[in-house]
């Protein structure tokens, strides 16, 4: 197999090949056709998340095909196809699991982080968070869905029942978060970098009623807001922006440090959340509530062994939508 290797902190990806690995007890081999880049790639990468595993293989945006079944494994069959998230494994003891609380388990296991992931020919999945993606709909359009979509659809679903939403940073979840609260019914207001009017113009198409740069007010308060660029200066900003009552969302892994600010912005019973990692049921569900909606991706294919280059592009802001990787 061939995968491009992270070696350390802020280093650059090399290249590797490796013998074909094999799937342990209740383990899967999946043949991977399409990658999503997400932007906790760049964290992974910039060494910004603790516990990471290195040398690593990022990547936790993965569909493929099983390839090779390990012992005990009874849910899945070569040749099915499956897409791979961010959690890739959970004790299923710790008080969290226990709760129905799996992505706050004590003991978890990250794909593309404490695990080998996707920018890879192959890679091994445990079988139990490998979601079953049928035959409908292509590789690479489902690929930002095993991430963006997936805590695009966990953050919306904290954001309650907002009819006026905001969205910050109109990157891969912010596109696909737009088009299910479109669906629904709500009004999107999708904030952007001052001066990108090619991501403004990209969120009217996908049916934005507002857009403009983050430090701008709306021309009406916000019932909700939901940050998925990592900048903690957006979220005074976004309180700024949401009505007495209203809910901001951080929805990112990693943010720069959030800014002091006066407390009126908080005030009036504003809450701040944050959203970490996902469950199995967020993504059963979303992956039911994706073709419903008529999710469309906005995805540029590159070749594996381009990633450095798109992350260095994604790290940029240079791509619109979602990146993938194809091996």
């Amino acid at each position: 197999m061939r995968a491009m290797v992270l070696p350390g902190p802020r280093a650059r990806l090399r290249m590797d090949e490796r013998f074909d690995p094999i799937p342990g007890d209740g383990q899967i081999r999946v043949k991977v056709s399409a990658c999503g880049v997400c932007r906790t790639d760049l964290h992974v990468v910039d060494g910004e998340l603790p516990d990471i595993r290195y040398p690593i293989v990022p990547g936790h945006e993965i569909v493929g095909r099983v390839d090779l079944v390990g012992p005990d494994v009874t849910t899945h069959r070569p040749g099915d196809r499956v897409g791979i998230p961010w959690l890739g494994y959970t004790c299923g003891t710790c008080r969290f699991c226990r709760e129905g609380m799996e992505n706050l388990c004590d003991h978890p296991l990250f794909t593309g982080c404490t695990r080998d992931g996707g920018y890879a020919t192959h890679a091994i999945a445990d079988a139990r968070y490998a979601f079953p993606l049928g035959e409908d709909g292509d590789d690479v359009a489902i690929a930002p869905l095993l991430c963006a979509g997936l805590i695009g659809w966990r953050s919306l679903v904290m954001a309650g029942l907002a009819e006026r939403l905001g969205i910050y940073g109109f990157g891969a979840a912010g596109h696909i978060v737009a088009q299910v609260a479109a669906w629904q019914g709500r009004s999107v207001y999708a904030f952007t970098r001052r001066g990108d009017i090619a991501a403004q113009d990209f969120a009217r198409d996908l049916g934005a009623v507002w857009a403009g740069a983050s430090d701008e007010l709306p021309d009406a308060p916000l019932d909700a807001a939901i940050i998925y660029a990592p900048a903690g200066e957006l979220v005074p900003a976004a309180l700024r922006a949401v009505r007495k009552g209203g809910r901001v969302v951080c929805a990112g892994i990693h943010m720069s440090d959030i800014p002091s600010f006066p407390y009126n912005l908080l005030w009036e019973e504003r809450q701040l959340l944050s959203v970490a990692n996902l469950t199995r049921q967020d993504g059963l569900d979303f992956l039911k509530i994706a073709p419903q909606a008529g999710v469309r991706t906005e995805t540029t294919v590159f070749a594996l062994n381009e990633a450095n280059e798109v992350l260095d592009r994604l790290r940029s802001g240079q791509i619109i939508g979602a990146a993938v990787l194809r091996p």
